[in-house]
C-alpha cells in the first residue's frame, strides 16, 4: 500500500472511531435518567428492558442507591427525570423543590428477617434479634427499610440493638451473606435471588410493616416524553406483572 493510501486509511479509521464515540456519548446524553431505590434494582432492570423492547427510540439510564441519598441528590439538582422511592416521606421531601409533582404508588413490599444458611443462630422470630450474643444490624433510621424495621420492632414490643446502621438493604444483605452479621431485617423481595448463603424467617402480619413505593416524573424531565411513558408503563398491567414476578405486591 502506498504511504499516502495508508495515511488516508488510518485517518478514515480514526474518524470512524471518533464518530462511534461521539454517537455513544450523544446516546448517553439522550438517555432518560431514572433514580430508583436500591431495593428496586433487579425489578427496574427488568422493567427497563421490557420498556425499551416496546419503545425502540427510548433509552433509560438507571441509577440505584438508598432512597435518602437519591432524594438529597435530586434536591441538589441531579438531572433525574424519574424518581422511584421506597417510602412516601422521601417523595414528599422531593416535592418541596418540584413544581406540581404527582407521585403515584406503584408497589408494596414487606419485611423479613435474613439469617445465614441453615439459620445457625436459631432465630425464629423478631424477639430473638434482641439476644445480646447476636450481631444484628438494621438499615439506618433515615433509610425507609430502617424506619420500617423500627416500626416492626415497636409493634412486636421488642428493642433490637443495631450494631451498624446500614445505608441500604443491599448493603445489609451483603454483610449477612459474608457472615459479618448473624441477622438483619430486609424486604422480602431482596431474598428472592439472595443465593444459598442466606435464608429468611417470616415476620407475621401482626408485627410486619407494609412499605409503599411511589414514583413520579420530575421537573428535570422537561419535554422528555420518555419519562412519563416509562412511569405509565410501570403502572400498567404489564408493569405490575413484572413487579409481581419479583415479589412486589400491587398498590
Amino acid at each position: 500500500m502506498r504511504p499516502t493510501s495508508l495515511r488516508t486509511s488510518l485517518a478514515m479509521a480514526a474518524l470512524l472511531l471518533l464518530s462511534s464515540s461521539c454517537a455513544r456519548s450523544a446516546a448517553k446524553e439522550r438517555a432518560t435518567l431514572v433514580f430508583a431505590a436500591a431495593s428496586l434494582t433487579e425489578v427496574f432492570q427488568a422493567l427497563r428492558d421490557a420498556f425499551e423492547d416496546r419503545n425502540a427510540d427510548a433509552e433509560l439510564e438507571l441509577h440505584f442507591a438508598g432512597t435518602p441519598r437519591l432524594a438529597a441528590q435530586i434536591r441538589e439538582g441531579a438531572p433525574a427525570a424519574v424518581f422511584a422511592a421506597a417510602d412516601l416521606p422521601s417523595m414528599s421531601r422531593v416535592a418541596e423543590s418540584e413544581d406540581g409533582l404527582r407521585p403515584r404508588t406503584f408497589a408494596k413490599n414487606r419485611l423479613a428477617i435474613v439469617v445465614g444458611a441453615g439459620n445457625p443462630r436459631g432465630v425464629l422470630e423478631l424477639t430473638d434479634l434482641a439476644r445480646p450474643e447476636l450481631k444484628v444490624a438494621l438499615c439506618g433510621p433515615e433509610v425507609p427499610a430502617g424506619r420500617y424495621a423500627r416500626a416492626a420492632q415497636e409493634k412486636a414490643g421488642v428493642v433490637i440493638p443495631s450494631c451498624s446502621d446500614e445505608p441500604s438493604v443491599k448493603a445489609l444483605l451483603s454483610k449477612v451473606q459474608l457472615g459479618e452479621l448473624d441477622a438483619g431485617i430486609v424486604y422480602t423481595t431482596d431474598l428472592l435471588d439472595a443465593g444459598d448463603l442466606v435464608e429468611h424467617v417470616e415476620i407475621p402480619d401482626a408485627s410486619n410493616v407494609v412499605a409503599e413505593y411511589p414514583i413520579a416524573v420530575l421537573d428535570a424531565a422537561g419535554p422528555d416524553s420518555t419519562a412519563a411513558s416509562f412511569v405509565e408503563f410501570v403502572l400498567s398491567a404489564e408493569g405490575r406483572r413484572i413487579l409481581r414476578s419479583f415479589g412486589f405486591e400491587a398498590p
